[in-house]
């Protein structure tokens, strides 16, 4: 059994001097060094990890590929600002991200130092191209801390809580979803929940005010939800026909997680704007914005920058991820791989504990929705907290999602091994038999 060691215990104290109570931690222990699929703190423990750094280790951690470009790129420069002295890695990424991201037509991409800056440049773009104010985005979503992508954030707790006012013009959808909704099981169910914009232009907001509308292809902090297969052609569709851009959030679906490159191609929509970011630079501090050429030229000269944007360590990492990716298809397959022994495991696990509710997923991002002895009305926040905390405890780091924080989704690197895999799933198992004894 795995509890915090003594000098977790003192770094812990440390933290709470200095650090503000604001920051959360899912587990009371301090890494030491990590590599593909393991971690070990500073006392020595092993853990397996299925979070990854909040879906940020797709290709493990400290990858080979990825150590040596940022090893070689010390040796050259650290840091001149792009919007100073331009440097060859930053067009590279930009070339490769644009070859491989959905959509056959020119792009051009954007690259700026996290997903919440993704998200805020996309919706700078959108509304510069379009000239409208107005932003659609989905309830159960999440697309960063800062105040515009807060507000874009359909989570209140702990996202918006106390932080308010909002910012204007952001307009929120009931994101489809077909366990918890009553309608969830309708043939059309995808079709009706993308009609319910339809009615938004008609009591909130007029279609020709809005710029764009945004949505994660699965709803990640939500509860990895995942739509029905006619929700997001049925959305592109109506966006098209009014004039709206939409913007495809891949942030944590992107680089593998759903089993293809990006969870676009799983409904074959072609969005307009993409966002990408997490795993894009296997683990340092790296986004971008990918998009039609004549939209991303919209905004005028000087509008777009920041000072670290596109850093040239991030850059060449990021390059080293998308080069494995396009030379070893392998990576995919894998992913995949490991996609169905979890959803195999994940249907035998909701068949014998009552607490699960549903089990879901695509390709390896997957969720088990934990409940109330099977009550699906009441999705149990405790029971989240009683399987992470054991499997914690057993060497297994997991992470929450969900209203209640009661989904157990999985974010484990796409290149770990069956048995690390299955050790992990082992701990997991027992961890639900635990739960389940205690409520």
């Amino acid at each position: 059994m795995s509890i915090p060691g003594p000098r977790s215990i003192a770094l812990m104290h440390r933290r709470e001097a200095v650090v503000p109570r604001g920051l959360s931690h899912a587990t009371p222990i301090f890494v030491e060094r990590a590599q593909g699929a393991e971690i070990w703190d500073v006392d020595g423990n092993r853990y397996l990890d299925f979070a990854g750094g909040i879906g940020v280790q797709n290709l493990g951690h400290r990858p080979r590929a990825v150590v040596q470009a940022i090893s070689e790129q010390l040796d050259k420069y650290l840091h001149t600002s792009i919007n100073v002295l331009p440097y060859e890695p930053y067009v590279e990424l930009a070339e490769r991200l644009c070859a491989i991201t959905p959509g056959t037509f020119a792009k051009k991409a954007l690259f700026i130092n996290s997903g919440a800056e993704a998200v805020e440049n996309a919706v700078k773009i959108a509304r510069s191209y379009t000239k409208r104010p107005a932003i659609i985005a989905f309830t159960y979503s999440f697309h960063g801390r800062t105040l515009l992508t807060m507000t874009l954030t359909g989570k209140a707790q702990p996202y918006r809580a106390g932080f308010g006012p909002m910012a204007p013009e952001v307009y929120h959808l009931p994101y489809p979803n077909p366990y918890r909704d009553p309608l969830g099981d309708q043939a059309n169910y995808g079709e009706v929940a993308a009609d319910r914009l339809l009615e938004l232009f008609r009591t909130e907001v007029p279609a020709d005010q809005v710029a764009a509308v945004i949505v994660e292809p699965v709803a990640g902090e939500g509860g990895f939800i995942i739509p029905p297969d006619d929700f997001l052609p049925r959305l592109r569709a109506i966006t098209e026909r009014h004039g709206i851009l939409l913007i495809a959030d891949e942030i944590q679906t992107g680089f593998g997680r759903t089993g293809t490159l990006f969870a676009s191609e799983h409904s074959g929509i072609e969005p307009d704007l993409m966002t990408v970011a997490k795993s894009l630079a296997g683990g340092l501090p790296l986004a971008a914005v990918v998009g039609r050429s004549h939209i991303m030229d919209a905004p005028h000269l000087g509008g777009l920058g920041g000072t670290y944007a596109g850093n040239p360590l991030a850059l060449v990492a990021g390059i080293a991820v998308v080069k494995s990716f396009q030379e070893d298809p392998g990576i995919l397959m894998r992913a995949r791989e490991i996609g169905d022994i979890v959803h195999e495991r994940f249907q035998e696990f909701k068949r014998r504990y009552p607490i699960i509710g549903d089990a879901r997923g695509i390709g390896p991002m997957a969720a088990l929705e934990l409940v109330e002895s099977g009550d699906a009305a009441n999705p149990s926040g405790r029971a989240g907290a009683l399987v992470s905390q054991y499997a914690f405890e057993h060497g297994l780091i997991l992470m929450r999602a969900g209203m209640e924080s009661h989904v157990i989704r999985t974010l484990m690197p796409i290149v770990m091994t069956n048995a690390e895999l299955h050790e992990g799933l082992d701990i997991l198992d027992h961890a639900l038999l635990d739960a389940s004894r205690q409520l």
